[in-house]
């Protein structure tokens, strides 16, 4: 009797330790698929969290809401340093009014920007009421960064930019998107098949109607991605001579959409980047000096 009692109990405890490895089992197993759930997705529109980029979201939603736009160009600091008034990046901006003037271009660059970034900023002001004719578009190196990553980040960075266009299409039906395809990084030359299959997904998703795709790459790099001399001026962010081969692919197909450029040039003035203009702090010594007149 005693013999079967204790069988018993020790059928019990073992029923038991079985149950309690299989919710460990199970939780191993779930927290992979929590954890990849936690993470935000590219698509979902995130605004930046600094006072500077702030500031500079006000000032290119006042630009939009100035009008005159029919060229406007979406991206990040690739984009920005190409047309604004900055006075380290003036050589950008002469070779920027060089290829655009005509054309009422307008800049909505912002340095360090995502793709969730960008998205949230036109889908907050910088693209309400504007209803250019035409869209470029060049973003996504940020999300690429300069560690190589799987299928699923290149998946992720596509649905990215569906939920850009998706946004441009409600924003702005009637314009033309441009699609321009990643820039090479050499700072690291292993998230080039990376940028490569991003690529060809844009490519994918043009119809040659309302959205175009243009890649300059091949005028940029060799076929291994590493850079021509002089393209850049940090192997990420273009020299003039790089952008000028940004501008010699676009002319085609701004042509064939906008017409020849005009005499005049009814676009706002470039923006610039806030904190540039933010007069010097006084140091403690400096502001228990007496004025003078």
């Amino acid at each position: 009797m005693n013999d079967l009692l204790s069988n018993r109990a020790f059928g019990a405890r073992a029923g038991l330790a079985w149950v309690f490895l299989g919710i460990a089992v199970g939780l191993c197993w779930a927290q992979p698929a929590m954890s990849r759930k936690s993470q935000p997705s590219v698509a979902d529109p995130s605004p930046r969290g600094d006072e500077n980029s702030k500031i500079a979201h006000e000032q290119l939603v006042a630009k939009a809401k100035a009008g005159g736009i029919d060229l406007y160009f979406l991206g990040d600091s690739i984009t920005r340093r190409w047309g604004c008034s900055d006075p380290q990046w003036s050589e950008m901006l002469a070779n920027w009014k060089e290829n655009f003037f005509g054309w009422n271009a307008g800049n909505f660059g912002w340095g360090a920007d995502g793709i969730q970034n960008i998205l949230w900023r036109i889908q907050n002001g910088e693209l309400d009421g504007v209803n250019p004719k035409v869209i470029v578009v060049l973003a996504g190196t940020n999300n690429i960064g300069n560690q190589p990553g799987d299928e699923a980040k290149v998946q992720e960075i596509l649905r990215g930019f569906d939920a850009i266009i998706d946004t441009c299409r409600r924003k702005a039906p009637n314009a033309k998107i441009i699609l321009t395809g990643i820039f090479p990084r050499n700072d690291n030359l292993a998230v080039i098949p990376e940028i490569n299959r991003v690529n060809e997904g844009l490519a994918k998703r043009a119809d040659g109607r309302t959205i175009f795709n243009l890649n300059v790459n091949d005028k940029l790099a060799n076929a291994e991605g590493v850079l021509f001399d002089g393209m850049t001026v940090d192997r990420l962010h273009p020299s003039v001579k790089g952008y000028q081969v940004w501008a010699d692919g676009l002319r085609p197909l701004l042509t064939m959409m906008l017409g020849p450029r005009a005499d005049k040039d009814h676009a706002p003035p470039p923006t610039g980047d806030p904190s540039a203009a933010k007069p010097p702090q006084k140091t403690a010594v400096q502001s228990a000096q007496p004025t003078r007149k």
